[in-house]
């Protein structure tokens, strides 16, 4: 974490609105439970709007599972936040990526021996987050792999992430006891 300490607190459910309470009621009391979650009953009517997108990215995007995660892990380093890339490591464990994929979205594009498509998506992570662009060179490279709603599920992705990054970063977000750090 970039913050040793939370900047907004996370609120214990008892001490959330009725609002907050109602809204992540839905869902699984691991989920409701994690301090990003915690942290947005701060602010019941913004964490309401942002899930919508939100659920999208994580669970009805066009993009495949692997490639999804290895578009959130690169931006979650590329925006070093220790919250986001721990939460998604074991999200990537759990759909059945190695630790030696993880690993390579730390160093990215640079990695020696990847596929074509992971190159592409890397690049694609690397330049977003450095230019807010992706090159004409990248998109037709991604192009030759994924379809137009994928093309824009992954852009969409990696803007989704990076707002979480910031959002976790700057609020001071802890991870939660057993959450992986850094070395994979």
């Amino acid at each position: 974490m970039r913050l040793n300490q939370p900047r907004i607190e996370p609120l214990e459910p008892e001490r959330q609105s009725a609002e907050a309470q109602e809204f992540t009621a839905s869902m699984a009391e691991s989920a409701r439970n994690l301090n990003i979650m915690r942290t947005l009953a701060q602010h019941p009517q913004l964490m309401r709007r942002w899930m919508v997108f939100a659920n999208h990215i994580l669970g009805k995007s066009t993009l495949p599972v692997r490639e999804r995660e290895l578009l959130i892990l690169r931006i979650g380093h590329l925006c070093q936040s220790g919250y986001e890339w721990g939460q998604h490591v074991l999200i990537a464990r759990q759909a059945g990526m190695t630790d030696a994929e993880i690993r390579a979205c730390q160093t990215g594009s640079a990695t020696p021996g990847l596929s074509d498509l992971d190159r592409l998506l890397f690049q694609a992570a690397e330049e977003l987050h450095d230019d807010a662009h992706v090159s004409d060179a990248t998109w037709a490279g991604l192009a030759r792999h994924l379809n137009t709603q994928q093309l824009m599920d992954a852009v969409f992705t990696v803007g989704q992430y990076n707002l979480v990054s910031m959002a976790l970063n700057a609020f001071g977000v802890q991870g939660e006891e057993g959450l992986p750090g850094w070395e994979v």
